[in-house]
């Protein structure tokens, strides 16, 4: 973190400070069903009011397209956010304007404003210098707390940032600091494990990651496809074929840069993708014409559970195989827990993100165990293909 502001960097004093937070939260019968991203954020906001600031928030919500949408309004988020927070919360029913300014202006110490949802006008998704300081007149300090969001380049995660003294929140800090203990600045040797449906959605990340790590475990449907590329029979399996010759470069990269890569040496076969289907463990190039590949077999787990010993870093993004569905939720479970166990030991830093990734740690009961867990999504993953993110860049000291 040392090219990046954190808030005890800057002077917060009687000052308004626009705090850019996620609270894009899941919404049933139109109450908050998961309050988890607005509890992460009330540390950053609690150690602002402690040094004197006063907090305005800006947030998003859902994908209003730059238009007015009643149903889109923060408004909604207002009981879980003073739950949360255990005080009042003040509303705007404007994010820029008269009547942002009168309400950011009637503050008092020890008060917060939340304003309304940023993507109802049409400058923010567009970083429209205009609406970016019409954002920026609000309020003195800037602090972004939602890395969530820090791969759009928007006006409240980067065209504000450079318009006012700007600052990392605690859960963005925690995030910078967590994703350079991963690839950053890492103790080696270093693994990353990533799964999922297909290779073409995560081609940038592998190509990126064979540069930066020791160990590359490949799972999911993404398996099948290099096992494919090494002339195996995966069945009915997912598999993208077409993408066989590309999957053959990314491990004659490997093998250049010093990457290990380690495939599914065994299988879980099934002929019907259901819960509790008949299946059977299988060699990896023994695939029956009529089944598919649901997980990886005992094997697999024990070799990546050699690989986890022998790393002291560990990348996870993706399941082993259709977790949601058991029994081909066995291997990721296994290796989610082995994960775990080590790093209570103190022996591994675990990093793990990504909606899946989430759901199956969740699964498994071990998500209290890693070292950390990104709920970031797009911006995670942004990260690990190596792109610059716009709402982190523009935090950098300058």
């Amino acid at each position: 973190m040392a090219d990046f502001n954190t808030i005890d960097d800057l002077d917060l004093d009687g000052k308004v400070v626009l705090v850019r937070v996620d609270l894009n939260v899941p919404v049933e019968n139109g109450q908050v069903s998961d309050a988890t991203r607005i509890e992460k954020i009330v540390p950053t906001i609690k150690d602002i009011q402690a040094k004197g600031g006063i907090p305005v928030l800006m947030a998003h919500f859902d994908r209003p397209k730059g238009k007015r949408v009643d149903s889109m309004s923060l408004r909604i988020v207002l009981p879980a956010l003073e739950h949360a927070l255990g005080q009042t919360v003040k509303f705007s029913d404007e994010a820029i304007g008269g009547p942002a300014k009168r309400a950011a202006a009637d503050l008092s110490a020890g008060d917060i404003l939340l304003l309304e949802n940023t993507r109802f006008y049409p400058g923010e998704e567009a970083n429209d210098p205009t609406f970016a300081a019409s954002l920026a007149a609000l309020g003195q300090v800037y602090v972004n707390d939602a890395f969530s969001a820090a791969h759009r380049a928007h006006a409240s995660t980067e065209g504000v940032a450079r318009l006012l003294p700007a600052a990392a929140g605690r859960l963005m800090e925690a995030e910078l600091n967590a994703l350079n203990a991963a690839l950053g600045d890492p103790v080696r040797p270093v693994a990353a494990l990533v799964g999922g449906a297909k290779v073409s959605t995560k081609l940038e990340l592998l190509s990126n990651l064979i540069e930066k790590v020791d160990h590359l475990i490949i799972g999911g449907g993404m398996a099948n496809t290099f096992l494919v590329a090494k002339g195996a029979e995966v069945g009915k399996s997912l598999a993208e074929r077409d993408m066989a010759d590309t999957a053959r470069e990314i491990m004659a990269k490997a093998e250049k840069t010093g990457c290990a890569i380690h495939l599914p040496v065994d299988v879980v076969v099934a002929r019907e993708f259901k819960a509790g289907a008949a299946h059977e463990v299988l060699p990896d190039e023994e695939c029956p014409a009529d089944a598919m590949i649901l997980d990886a077999g005992p094997q697999t787990v024990d070799a990546i559970r050699g690989v986890f010993e022998m790393c002291r870093t560990l990348i996870w993004n993706g399941p082993l195989g259709a977790f949601e569905i058991p029994p081909f939720d066995a291997a990721t479970n296994a290796a989610a827990k082995a994960a775990a166990e080590l790093t209570r030991e103190g022996r591994l830093v675990s990093v793990a993100g990504g909606g899946d990734t989430v759901a199956a740690l969740n699964k498994a009961g071990v998500a209290g165990d890693f070292t950390f867990i990104s709920t970031a999504g797009g911006a995670f993953l942004e990260w690990m293909e190596g792109k610059t993110l716009p709402g982190v860049a523009a935090l950098q000291k300058r």
